[in-house]
């Protein structure tokens, strides 16, 4: 795990995993748009309309709701999201930090790199928790 430092109390942190996942980048990809894929390994519903300026919203359990807007979709290399949760009071509301996915060939599989920015200190372990989890679960899923 790579978090940046905190130098001051109250400035935004950021988060990078890697993962290798076992298919092209271009199916790896598609785990990032299209809702039937992204539900197979976050979330039990969602909402992606993959372009700039377009939705990003997944309801994990009919109260935990993330949503943002697609910021970049660069097939299959590089998608870019703003990320929040629509809870009121959650110190991260939609749209309020960003999250970067970049896919590079390796072999027959990717490497997944993921940076979640603009995180305030208090949100950094859950949202830890959460990708720690859901990356090998993506894996999973295109493997499955």
């Amino acid at each position: 795990m790579t978090t940046s430092p905190d130098p001051t109390p109250g400035v935004a942190l950021a988060i990078e995993r890697e993962i290798r996942v076992e298919a092209s980048p271009d199916t790896v990809f598609s785990y990032f748009v299209d809702p039937e894929r992204i539900i197979r390994w976050m979330g039990t519903t969602a909402t992606l309309e993959p372009r700039p300026g377009g939705d990003f919203r997944i309801d994990y359990n009919g109260k935990d709701i993330a949503r943002g807007t697609y910021l970049v979709v660069d097939p299959p290399r590089r998608v870019v999201f703003s990320w929040g949760w629509e809870m009121t009071g959650d110190p991260v509301p939609p749209g309020a930090s960003t999250v970067e996915v970049t896919l590079a060939p390796s072999g027959r599989g990717t490497i997944v790199h993921l940076r979640h920015s603009g995180l305030p200190p208090a949100s950094i372990d859950g949202h830890v928790e959460g990708w720690d989890y859901f990356l090998p679960t993506l894996a999973g899923a295109v493997a499955a």
